[in-house]
């Protein structure tokens, strides 16, 4: 169980992390506390508005809300450029209803199933950032933005000793939404994994511009996995899916040999995607080896 941050902690870890937070007037008292509880906090929740004015305008949106849900919308606001808004703390209607196993897989720091059911609070036990985004897939992702969100992310992560596990976008919480879209989460959780394990406490050490990012291995086909197989592509799946953090069934580590040890952690990759029934066979095909090693 973990006690919600104060808004001034919260506010020195977004600064340690290098985030640069502009402040909205009372944001520290802007809450819905007087409808239901806040806490304990268990994960960080991702979203895109969906719509885009002005930076201003959704900022504003964000922190007064609709006619038909107050505000704060959310904990923050992160623009095209990178800035990071303070618009409320404390309970925020920015997650909604979802599934009780996806929160328990959350708290656990497992792989989260696919929402199925809408029966628990999201409210209660999510930070929750809206990224000013169309959420059409042709709205451009800023880089500055992207990093702006991993920061703020691992920020909160860092603070509560949290694995980039307890992080989740909107659509895996509640069926039906799609939010965030244009970036996969699973390559978001590693940007973040990457940032807690490079980084100093605090945020400290500045990202590393400019380093080369690894190729992707081409995919060598479904031929290569199942029963049987022995290759060097076996061996270079399992250890990126212990990278990953789905490296759970390996009793020693991963080996050229195909094992269900593989299967089982493919599929639980697979299964975190959102994917289901022949989607999360736990056999690698091209989209589930573009995710893994993208």
């Amino acid at each position: 169980m973990a006690t919600p941050l104060s808004a001034d902690v919260a506010l020195r870890a977004f600064t340690s992390e290098g985030l640069n937070v502009r402040e909205s007037p009372g944001w520290r008292t802007h809450n819905r506390n007087h409808v239901g509880p806040w806490g304990p906090a268990h994960g960080v929740m991702i979203h895109h508005t969906g719509r885009y004015s002005t930076e201003a305008g959704m900022v504003g949106l964000c922190y007064n809300g609709r006619s038909d849900l107050p505000g704060p919308l959310c904990h923050t606001v992160i623009g095209k450029t990178g800035t990071a808004h303070m618009v409320g703390w404390g309970r925020c209607n920015h997650a909604g209803l979802g599934d009780a196993a996806v929160l328990a897989a959350v708290k656990a720091e497992r792989p989260v199933p696919a929402a199925q059911r809408i029966d628990t609070d999201g409210n209660r036990y999510f930070y929750g950032v809206e990224l000013i985004n169309r959420g059409d897939g042709r709205d451009p992702w800023p880089a500055a933005q992207l990093d702006a969100a991993v920061r703020w992310a691992a920020a909160l992560c860092r603070a509560h000793g949290w694995s980039e596990r307890s992080i989740i976008g909107h659509l895996g919480w509640q069926r039906g939404k799609v939010d965030p879209k244009g970036f996969s989460m699973a390559d978001f959780r590693a940007r973040v994994h990457a940032r807690l394990a490079d980084s100093k406490p605090g945020g400290t050490k500045p990202p590393t511009a400019g380093k080369p990012v690894p190729a992707r291995p081409l995919f060598p086909g479904r031929g290569a996995f199942g029963p049987g197989k022995v290759n060097d592509h076996v061996l270079t799946l399992g250890r990126q899916l212990v990278k990953r953090g789905y490296g759970d069934h390996y009793k020693v580590g991963p080996s050229p040999t195909w094992s269900e040890a593989d299967r089982r952690n493919v599929e639980a990759f697979q299964r975190a995607q959102g994917w289901t029934g022949s989607g999360a066979d736990g056999l690698p095909g091209p989209d589930t080896w573009r995710r893994l090693f993208g």
